[in-house]
């Protein structure tokens, strides 16, 4: 459902900054309308047919937005115009985003369409007659409005009439979620290096080795053997085995290395906060009352009411709180103790505790 802020200012400059602020912040320049009030001039006169167009486009538009002609939030805005004010509009979807907007045009400074209401409805003189002669003179007003359409539903802060005469107190609370992230958990790191181990292995070799013996001889040359007798060389030579190394690599090992995935469940603990309204009753007549128990009580041990009025309050509301509604002071003191200390470091509870008591029982009682 659509609902439209409506908000009036007393300057066209201010007006023009919020609906620029708007349509920067994402509102469609469409749904953004500013209309121009005009002042009468009391030495201007308007013919029959102007008059006509102004008073029904004014009586069209803010009927049509606030729900009948007789709404009197209709008659206030009609008069704002009527006395030369601007009027600016917000058609917003839904309420998140009429409250946003509502937060835009509030640093613009709108007026207090309340009070000037009143300002104007005791400066009057026949109302209904001056109303219609300023609407006579606002004959450009009709033709600006022509693009207005009807709103489904309004809202408007407190000097916009949003929700008038109530306060919206919001209850707030958390919610927790959980989810995963990786995070690192440490690992292996493998190195991969050469190691020289010493290594002995024993190997027979051969070797030869050249003798010479010389052999004393006393007889005839054969005459077969007469071909040697000439000059010749004889060369022998020696050989040897050595050792020869060679290296040839095995792979003798693996080692593997991978992931394993484990599954495991883990039971998280926190708190989630949440804002709760307590309730407090106030009779015309409590803070008189209040008052004269502390004389009668307090006041002789020094301070002032002011110190002990916000125990008598605190005593009162918790007495109207769901928590502890309907139960007995000796039940509930331990944790009305906890929370009243909590939120007041500063103030003992010994000393308090009778105020708080009496307000409790004022209400109980």
């Amino acid at each position: 459902m659509e609902h439209t802020l409506v908000a009036v200012f007393d300057h066209r400059s201010d007006a023009q900054q919020a609906l620029d602020d708007l349509v920067g912040s994402g509102f469609s320049r469409q749904n953004v309308r500013l209309s121009d009030g005009v002042p009468g001039d009391p030495g201007r006169t308007a013919d029959a047919g102007e008059d006509a167009s102004l008073g029904s486009s004014i009586k069209h538009f803010f009927t049509d937005l606030f729900g009948g002609e007789r709404s009197e939030h209709a008659r206030m805005y009609s008069d704002a115009v009527a006395r030369g004010h601007y009027v600016l509009t917000v058609t917003a979807p839904n309420e998140p985003e009429v409250e946003r907007a509502a937060d835009i045009v509030e640093r613009y400074g709108p007026v207090d369409i309340d009070e000037h209401s009143s300002q104007w409805q005791g400066g009057m003189q026949g109302g209904d007659a001056m109303r219609g002669q300023a609407m006579s003179q606002q004959s450009t007003f009709g033709s600006s409005q022509g693009g207005f359409g009807s709103a489904q539903g309004a809202a408007m802060t407190d000097s916009q009439q949003r929700a008038a005469g109530t306060t919206a107190i919001p209850v707030i609370q958390e919610e927790i979620k959980v989810g995963k992230r990786e995070v690192q958990r440490g690992g292996v790191r493998i190195y991969q290096r050469i190691v020289e181990t010493p290594v002995s292995e024993s190997i027979g070799l051969r070797e030869e080795h050249i003798n010479v013996e010389r052999r004393a001889v006393d007889k005839l040359v054969d005459p077969a053997d007469i071909a040697a007798f000439q000059e010749n060389t004889i060369e022998l030579r020696e050989t040897a085995e050595e050792a020869v190394v060679e290296k040839s690599a095995r792979m003798v090992e693996e080692v593997i290395v991978g992931k394993e995935v484990t599954q495991r469940r883990e039971q998280i603990n926190d708190t989630v906060r949440h804002t709760e309204v307590d309730i407090e009753q106030i009779g015309p007549d409590d803070e008189a009352y209040f008052r004269g128990h502390w004389t009668s009580t307090f006041a002789r041990e020094g301070g002032s009411y002011d110190d002990y009025a916000p125990a008598y309050r605190y005593g009162t509301s918790m007495a109207g709180s769901e928590i502890y509604r309907g139960r007995q002071w000796e039940e509930i003191e331990p944790g009305l103790r906890t929370d009243w200390e909590a939120r007041n470091p500063g103030s003992t509870w010994e000393k308090m505790k009778a105020a708080i008591r009496h307000g409790w029982e004022r209400m109980t009682s």
